[in-house]
């Protein structure tokens, strides 16, 4: 392995998941250290992170939180594999997927997941399958209610928001599939944009009623190559009429 770190994540959280998909790319070995959500804030800030939201890594003595910035991160402290293109212009496509999967990706698929949690929390242990939360899985789950609340609270998970979210990933969908068809992604092995969003994908994925029309599109087929195996399901939750969108 080509170095050691630690890395801080919330069980089923999409841009955790893009952070251990680039350290296990670039070989790095690491410690994983699974958080609570809301309860985190206060861990990483005793860690001394800038900031409180994961992932979080502390390698070679630095610190830094954010999937973007930890695959820039990574890229200087180990050149080899690249997670980005040599060419100038290649690398500038790359770099602007990645930062729109970051920017206008990332928070619609974390919203729906949180609205869906809201509603039935019985999903949320198996977005948990193999975590190590210092607390017994059976006891972190049925002290959970809170945590849910003030999650989907903190992320803006109303109706409102995202009925609006469910409305235009098909246009987010077709993006990703038009950034396949031109090479931008799709690539073996991935880029750094291939990671930040195929894990938001296919935390959408996990939810049985988006998945039917995801999984044969392209983006669903590169997310399920990138992310053979995600964490968590969710029985179909949603309300009929907020899935037209999709039907359309």
């Amino acid at each position: 392995m080509a170095d050691r770190a630690t890395l801080f994540v919330i069980p089923g959280s999409h841009p955790a998941m893009t952070a251990r998909l680039m350290l296990e790319r670039k070989g790095v070995e690491y410690r994983r250290i699974d958080l609570v959500p809301v309860v985190s804030k206060g861990v990483l800030r005793a860690a001394r992170f800038p900031g409180v939201t994961v992932p979080a890594l502390r390698i070679q003595g630095e610190r830094i939180q954010g999937s973007r910035d930890i695959s820039r991160g990574l890229d200087r402290l180990i050149p080899d594999p690249p997670l980005f293109p040599a060419d100038h212009v290649e690398r500038g496509k790359v770099e602007d997927a990645e930062r729109w999967g970051d920017e206008s990706l990332q928070a619609p698929a974390r919203r729906i997941l949180w609205n869906a949690l809201r509603r039935d929390r019985g999903p949320l242990e198996s977005f948990s399958q193999g975590a190590k939360l210092g607390v017994p899985l059976k006891v972190a789950m049925a002290t959970a209610a809170p945590v849910v609340a003030m999650s989907a609270r903190f992320n803006e998970a109303t109706d409102e928001n995202v009925r609006a979210d469910l409305a235009a990933l098909p246009g987010y969908l077709d993006k990703i599939d038009a950034w396949i068809a031109e090479g931008v992604l799709g690539a073996d092995p991935p880029n750094a944009a291939d990671l930040q969003i195929s894990t938001s994908v296919r935390l959408l994925m996990t939810l049985d009623d988006l998945r039917p029309f995801i999984e044969s599109r392209p983006a669903g087929q590169l997310a399920t190559r990138v992310v053979p195996d995600y964490p968590g399901k969710v029985p179909p939750i949603l309300p009929a009429q907020w899935l037209e969108a999709l039907k359309a």
